[in-house]
């Protein structure tokens, strides 16, 4: 099972289904895909996805937990439950000029996390075809939290001022 994840924000994010539907079709994606849509699934039907809108945080999880790999939005907090639960994850940053989002912010995000070995990114030009092939043999980098030393230097911070 393929879990996508197109996050809540209250603009439609359409170009990425239209691309996974363009990859079933093709038979390059044979496996059941899912998709939270949020908003996008008010006006983006299929016969080939199932899409809903939102589901609580544990229903998600599970669904992360059960998938073979995500392919997401470029949401820092999706991207990272997939890193977290030890999933390939392939991003796709929703555009400004797409009018999917107030900036490009996620094009930084995604180009950051790809970089750096965590995911595959899928921008605007690629073919998810290609990306998808290269999904087969990608290993990507082991995600370790870096939280606990940050809330050590806040608190170390607060307690010497």
């Amino acid at each position: 099972m393929i879990l996508v994840t197109l996050g809540t924000q209250d603009k439609a994010f359409t170009r990425l289904l239209n691309c996974i539907e363009e990859e079933i079709k093709k038979g390059n994606i044979k496996d059941k895909v899912i998709v939270q849509a949020g908003y996008t699934s008010k006006v983006y039907k299929s016969d080939n996805m199932e899409i809903f809108d939102l589901i609580d945080r544990d229903e998600f999880t599970e669904y992360v937990k059960k998938c073979d790999y995500l392919i997401t939005h470029g949401g820092v907090g999706s991207i990272l439950t997939g890193l977290k639960n030890n999933k390939k994850v392939i991003a796709c940053p929703r555009l400004f000029k797409y009018k999917e989002h107030l900036n490009d912010h996620q094009l930084q995000i995604v180009n950051e996390f790809s970089k750096e070995g965590y995911i595959l990114s899928f921008n605007d030009g690629d073919k998810l075809e290609d990306t998808l092939k290269k999904l087969e043999k990608f290993k990507p980098k082991k995600y370790v939290s870096n939280t606990e030393n940050v809330v050590k230097m806040i608190s170390d911070f607060i307690d010497n001022n």
